[in-house]
């Protein structure tokens, strides 16, 4: 049976390949993924229409973070990476080529567990463990926008705290702990997926987003209740923006630190992720 680390004191990449397909989140395209190990450390992405041009992915590529992370590679735009991403670094792998047919990651079921059971088809394999895999801090950071704070302290771990409020009574106040490792992000985070709220269906229509969106891919909330129950964890919603914080720091690597986070956002991790690099 398959056994996740528990630790990121090594490095692994893909014993083989994989390939998903599906429809995007935004876009409400299909486009399809594969990914592979590559000979370089790092992340590195290609698109099936032009396979020479291969570009490693780095924060400084980060475009838009509306409703979430995109990266522009030489004019073009890769909308929807951080699941895919969050997977990929949650589960200590480096080494990575992902191959992309379409102008977003496919969505899947709106978690990252798609990835993750796919990754254990073809299983792992040590990797040389590059520099930056685990970057270390020696002062704390505090970061804000608005009312959202985000904060990462010196530590021996990877300790994530994160906290959300919402007005709506089927989320309410929620906060969430783990000592983050690739076995506690397969089996606490991974599952967890991404959420909505009815009433702004109409709003993100118009603006052209959530083309994609549906039932068999994100939970929605409605005020008091979940529009398409059950949860996969009573407190599912804010283990999925633990999944969003883990996919936005991919690009720099998961620092050792404490980071606690109030009403996080991808904005407000991509904060987190360019103080880190500096």
């Amino acid at each position: 049976m398959f056994s996740w680390p528990t630790n990121y004191d090594s490095c692994y990449t893909l014993a083989g390949s994989i390939y998903k397909e599906g429809i995007g989140l935004h876009s409400g395209e299909k486009t399809s993924v594969k990914i592979s190990a590559y000979e370089k450390e790092g992340f590195y992405v290609s698109f099936r229409d032009k396979p020479e041009e291969i570009f490693k992915l780095t924060q400084d590529l980060i475009g838009s973070t509306m409703l979430c992370t995109a990266v522009k590679l030489k004019g073009r735009n890769l909308y929807t990476i951080e699941h895919l991403l969050s997977s990929i670094a949650g589960c200590g792998l480096s080494y990575i080529h992902i191959e992309v047919d379409g102008k977003e990651i496919p969505l899947l079921d709106g978690s990252a567990i798609q990835w993750v059971k796919a990754f254990e088809e073809v299983g792992i394999k040590k990797a040389p463990k590059p520099d930056n895999f685990c970057p270390e801090i020696n002062k704390s950071i505090i970061l804000n926008k608005e009312d959202s704070v985000i904060a990462a302290t010196p530590a021996e771990k990877i300790t994530i705290i994160s906290t959300i409020s919402f007005p709506y009574k089927a989320i309410g106040n929620q906060t969430f702990v783990i000592d983050l490792n690739p076995k506690s992000f397969v089996e606490m985070i991974a599952p967890a997926r991404t959420f909505g709220f009815k009433d702004q269906f109409q709003e993100l229509s118009e603006l052209g987003l959530i083309k994609g969106g549906s039932l068999e891919n994100a939970l929605v909330c409605d005020g008091e209740k979940w529009v398409n129950p059950p949860l996969r964890f009573d407190n599912e919603p804010i283990r999925h923006k633990v999944l969003d914080l883990i996919g936005d720091l991919a690009l720099v690597g998961l620092p050792k630190a404490q980071i606690l986070v109030y009403k996080g956002s991808h904005s407000l991790n991509a904060l987190l992720a360019s103080s880190l690099r500096n």
